[in-house]
């Protein structure tokens, strides 16, 4: 058996008597900013991060920033985490066989009451959105589109270590999210479909979010309808924190559809939101660099995170 299965199969034993009991809970956060201590979420930390990985050029499955983005990824995490492996695997696609890596971290091991973050980590192939058609066939360097969310939960792990949440936090970090032609769905979220299809049958952490495009200088993130028809209660618990910490960048109105790496993880069974900026004018284009993303915006999202963290009401027991 693949060793990330051995993992999530070691969480779900340690986990399934409790998620039985809560399963049906609706996520509502425990106290207040004021009752319960959230550590703070360094925002320039987190941008160089987004920067280190855009460093390596895009990382574009079987190119070398690729594979060297992905030692980092696995070095960086396996500072902070109580377990860390690799769910490695191929994808035939356009006559080409791709090397994907699903890079797994977990913490709070012996907590039955978990929750999933995730993000995608590499980036697309060619800038199909660019103006210029001779520019169509380059690649994205994925700032905002890809580094954005990872730069974000590696920064909320490297607090984790510090701080050790009241519940267990699963941080998957999804390859070839971005690798299909446009409108060709059967060649995008790779990562995340091998991951859903792989999974034990009964691994259901309580609830997932997915980050993706979160570092836009104008950040602007609406509700999704897919997450809002999945998991509307866990919308509500993650809209509701960034309205009581006076983030207006999280707007109570809902726009667009989007098909991400949230989509087959709800298919599984993991009710999964996206917490997207979809407003992003650089988008699949060549511009998607560093200087068009802030600190403060990973910094907001960041924040927004570590209260559903450390807020969390757990009703599980915690095994013996």
């Amino acid at each position: 058996m693949h060793r990330a299965l051995l993992l999530i199969l070691l969480i779900f034993i340690l986990s399934c008597n409790s998620q039985k009991e809560e399963q049906n809970s609706k996520p509502e956060p425990k106290g207040d900013v004021n009752t319960v201590y959230i550590p703070d979420f360094n925002e320039n930390s987190a941008f160089e991060y987004l920067k280190k990985q855009v460093s390596f050029g895009p990382r574009v499955p079987n190119s070398n920033a690729h594979e060297e983005c992905k030692n980092f990824l696995i070095n960086e995490i396996s500072k902070y985490a109580d377990a860390v492996n690799v769910q490695e695997f191929t994808h035939s696609y356009l006559g080409k066989n791709f090397k994907l890596s699903n890079i797994i971290a977990s913490f709070n091991l012996k907590s039955g009451f978990r929750i999933l973050l995730c993000a995608h980590w590499d980036s697309r192939p060619y800038a199909d959105e660019e103006r210029e058609a001779s520019k169509r066939i380059q690649p994205v360097p994925g700032a905002n589109d890809g580094a954005s969310g990872v730069a974000v939960l590696l920064e909320i792990a490297r607090i984790l270590k510090d701080n050790p949440a009241p519940i267990g936090v699963d941080i998957v970090f999804f390859d070839g999210e971005d690798l299909g032609i446009a409108g060709d769905l059967d060649n995008f979220c790779i990562g995340s479909k091998y991951f859903a299809k792989n999974k034990p049958v009964n691994y259901l952490p309580q609830f997932g979010i997915l980050l993706d495009m979160v570092g836009d200088k104008e950040l602007q993130i609406f509700k999704e309808s897919n997450s809002v028809k999945y998991a509307p209660d866990v919308v509500n618990y993650v809209w509701g924190i960034a309205r009581e910490l006076g983030i207006s960048e999280f707007r109570d109105e809902i726009k667009y559809n989007v098909y991400d790496d949230h989509i087959p993880l709800n298919e599984a069974g993991i009710r999964t939101i996206d917490i997207i900026d979809f407003d992003y004018p650089y988008w699949h284009t060549t511009e998607d660099t560093p200087d068009k993303c802030s600190p403060q915006s990973l910094g907001k999202v960041g924040k927004v995170l570590l209260n559903v963290i450390y807020r969390y009401k757990s009703k599980a027991k915690e095994p013996a």
